[in-house]
C-alpha cells in the first residue's frame, strides 16, 4: 500500500521537510542558547544578579514577552518575598502598585510545585484576575526552582510570542533551565553567606581591637550593640546585664531612642532576657509582641513595633552568663531574620563578652598601678613634706616667742596657723587617694565624708541622694567627686561660720550634680581662687561646670555637675 508522503506532490513534500529542518535547526539554536544561558548564569556570583539573568534568559528561550521569578520567603506561610519581573517598565510598575505576594493561581504552584501550562490565565478555577493598569496575559507557564529537595521559588511565563501557547518544548526547556538555575541559585547563597561570615569575623575582630586597646576610650557595651546591628542588619539592638536573672537592666540601646529614666524602671524578671541568663541558651522568637515569654518594650520605650528576634547570652563557657544582645527586626523586614544564621550572632555574642573581661581585667590591672602610685604618694607626702612643714611650724611658733615686735610675732603666729591649714589639705589629699580602695559604695564615701564635717563644723551637715547614685557614679567619676565634696565642706567649715550646710547628690535624666549649700557669711572678697580652680577644672575634665553663687550674708550655694557617664556590665 503506497504511503501518504507518495501520493503528496514533490512540493508539498519539500514544505514538510524544510519545516522539520527547521525545527531540528531551532532546537539546536535553543540548546545551544540554553548551554549559554547556564555558563552565563554560573558567572555571577551575587544572588540579586543570577536571579534577573534567570528571568532575562528564561524569557528569551520561550519567546515570552514577560517573565518573572517569585522567591518564597522562609517564615510560616511560604508566600512570596520577592518577586522579579522582566517584560514591563518602570511606569507599568508602578501602575499596577504591590507587586503578587503568591496568592491565586500564583499561591497554587506554590501548595503545588509542578509545571503548569496555560491557554487562558483568567479561564483557571485559581485565577484571582489582574489588578487595574495590568497588562492583559492569556498564555502561560509555571515552573518550580528547586534546590535539592527543598523549592527556591516559581519561574512565570506569560504571553507567547505570535498569540499561541506554550509548547510540551517549551516547557522542558524551562524545567532544564530551572533545574541548572537551583545549582547557580545555591552557589550564589552559599556565597552570599561565606560573605555574612567573614563580615561577623570581621566585626569580632573590630570589638576585640577597640576593646583591648589601651588607646581607644570606648563605650564597651554600646559598642557591642552598634557592630551587631550593623552586621545583622537589624533595625533595633540592645544589651542587657547582670548575672541575677532577677536583676537585670536595660544598658544601652542601637537603632532607637534611648530613654535612660525609662530603660531602668523596666521590669525584666520575666523576659527572654532572664530566660536566656537562666538557661545560656539563645532564644529566637518570631513575633516579639504576640510571644507569651517575651516582654514587649516597643511601646514603652518608643521604639518601633519589632516581629522577629534573637536574644544571645553575652557570657562564656568558664566565665558564666553576665547579660544577653538582642536583635530585632520590624515586621516588614523579617526576611533578614530568616535569613540569618543563629549561630553567628552567639559566638559573637561569646567573643564580645570575652573581650569584656579582658577589658576590665586591663582596667582593673591599670587601677592597681594607680593605687600603688597612690600608696606611694601618701607615704611620701606623711614621712615626708608633713614632718617637714610640722618642723617648720615648730621652729616658726619658737622663734614667734623671742621676737620683740608684736607685729613680727603676728606674723610668724599666721605663718604657723597657714602650715597647720596646709597640713590638714595634705592629709585630707592623703584621705581622697585611698578613699575608693576601702569601698565602691559611693553613697557610704559621701556619708563618711560628711560625717567627718560634723567635727570641724560642730553640727552635722544634712544628706540627700537622689535618683539611682549607685549605678551612675562610675569609679572613674568617684574620686573627683569626693575630692570636690571634701573641698565645698572644708571651705564651709574654715570660711562660712555657718550653722546649717546642705549636702544633695542628685542623678536626674544624663546629669549627676553635687550641691553644697550653706546659711554663713559667704566666700571673703580674698577667697583663694586654688580650691575653686580645682573643682572647676575636676568638672570639666568629665565635661561638667562648676557654679558658685555666693552673697554677704547670705549664704554659699557650690553646684558641681558633670554629664552621666553610660553605664557597662558590673
Amino acid at each position: 500500500m503506497p504511503s501518504p508522503l507518495s501520493r503528496a506532490d514533490f512540493d508539498e513534500l519539500l514544505r514538510e521537510v524544510l519545516t522539520r529542518v527547521e525545527g531540528v535547526l531551532d532546537e539546536q539554536a535553543r540548546l545551544r542558547l540554553l548551554l549559554d544561558a547556564v555558563v552565563t548564569m554560573a558567572a555571577d556570583l551575587t544572588l540579586d544578579g543570577v536571579l534577573a539573568r534567570i528571568v532575562s534568559i528564561a524569557s528569551t528561550l520561550v519567546d515570552a514577552q514577560y517573565a518573572a521569578l517569585g522567591v518564597l520567603g522562609g517564615g510560616p506561610g511560604r508566600r512570596l518575598r520577592t518577586f522579579i519581573h522582566h517584560g514591563m517598565d518602570r511606569g507599568q510598575v508602578a501602575e499596577i502598585g504591590e507587586l503578587p505576594a503568591g496568592h491565586g493561581l500564583l499561591g497554587r504552584i506554590i501548595d503545588h510545585p509542578e509545571p503548569l501550562r496555560l491557554h487562558d490565565i483568567a479561564a483557571h478555577p485559581e485565577s484571582f484576575g489582574f489588578p487595574p493598569h495590568h497588562p492583559p496575559m492569556t498564555s502561560f507557564l509555571g515552573v518550580p526552582v528547586r534546590i535539592r529537595d527543598q523549592v527556591f521559588g516559581n519561574l512565570y511565563l506569560t504571553e507567547k510570542a505570535g498569540g499561541g501557547d506554550f509548547t510540551e518544548e517549551d516547557e522542558d526547556v524551562v524545567v532544564a533551565l530551572a533545574a541548572a538555575a537551583g545549582v547557580v541559585i545555591e552557589n550564589a547563597r552559599l556565597y552570599e553567606q561565606t560573605t555574612r561570615r567573614e563580615h561577623w569575623l570581621r566585626a569580632t575582630a573590630e570589638i576585640n581591637r577597640l576593646l583591648t586597646s589601651a588607646e581607644t576610650a570606648v563605650d564597651p557595651l554600646q559598642t557591642v550593640a552598634d557592630l551587631a546591628r550593623e552586621v545583622a542588619g537589624a533595625d533595633v539592638s540592645w544589651v542587657v546585664a547582670g548575672a541575677d536573672a532577677d536583676e537585670l537592666s536595660l544598658q544601652v540601646v542601637s537603632g532607637a531612642p534611648a530613654d535612660v529614666d525609662a530603660m531602668r524602671m523596666l521590669d525584666l524578671g520575666e523576659s527572654l532576657a532572664s530566660r536566656v541568663v537562666r538557661t545560656g541558651e539563645p532564644v529566637a522568637v518570631e513575633d516579639l509582641a504576640a510571644d507569651p515569654r517575651a516582654l514587649d518594650v516597643s511601646e514603652v520605650l518608643g521604639w518601633p513595633r519589632l516581629g522577629p528576634t534573637v536574644v544571645v547570652p553575652l557570657g562564656t563557657s568558664t566565665g558564666g552568663v553576665e547579660g544577653v544582645l538582642a536583635l530585632a527586626w520590624t515586621r516588614e523586614n523579617r526576611e533578614r531574620f530568616h535569613d540569618l544564621d543563629p549561630t553567628l550572632p552567639a559566638a559573637f555574642a561569646e567573643q564580645a563578652a570575652l573581650a569584656l573581661q579582658v577589658a576590665r581585667a586591663r582596667q582593673d590591672q591599670q587601677r592597681l598601678e594607680v593605687f600603688q602610685d597612690r600608696d606611694r604618694i601618701g607615704r611620701d607626702l606623711h614621712d615626708l613634706v608633713i614632718q617637714r612643714l610640722f618642723a617648720v611650724g615648730l621652729g616658726l611658733q619658737g622663734t614667734a616667742r623671742l621676737a620683740e615686735e608684736p607685729e613680727v610675732a603676728a606674723r610668724l603666729e599666721r605663718a604657723v596657723d597657714d602650715l597647720d591649714a596646709t597640713i590638714k589639705d595634705i592629709r585630707r589629699s592623703i584621705f581622697a587617694l585611698g578613699a575608693m580602695e576601702a569601698s565602691a559604695d559611693i553613697q557610704a564615701e559621701v556619708t563618711r565624708l560628711v560625717e567627718r564635717a560634723e567635727a570641724t563644723l560642730k553640727f552635722r551637715p544634712s544628706l540627700r541622694f537622689e535618683g539611682p547614685v549607685r549605678t551612675m557614679v562610675r569609679e572613674d567619676l568617684a574620686p573627683d567627686l569626693l575630692a570636690v565634696l571634701s573641698e565645698a565642706l572644708s571651705n564651709a567649715s574654715r570660711h562660712a561660720g555657718a550653722s546649717a550646710v546642705e549636702v544633695v547628690l542628685a542623678v536626674t535624666g544624663d546629669e549627676i550634680g553635687l550641691t553644697v549649700q550653706d546659711n554663713g557669711r559667704g566666700l571673703p572678697d580674698d577667697v583663694r581662687e586654688s580650691g575653686v580652680g580645682n573643682m572647676r577644672s575636676r568638672a570639666e575634665q568629665h565635661g561638667g561646670s562648676l557654679d558658685l553663687l555666693s552673697r554677704a550674708g547670705a549664704g554659699t550655694l557650690v553646684r558641681w555637675t558633670v554629664p552621666a557617664p553610660r553605664s557597662v556590665i558590673d
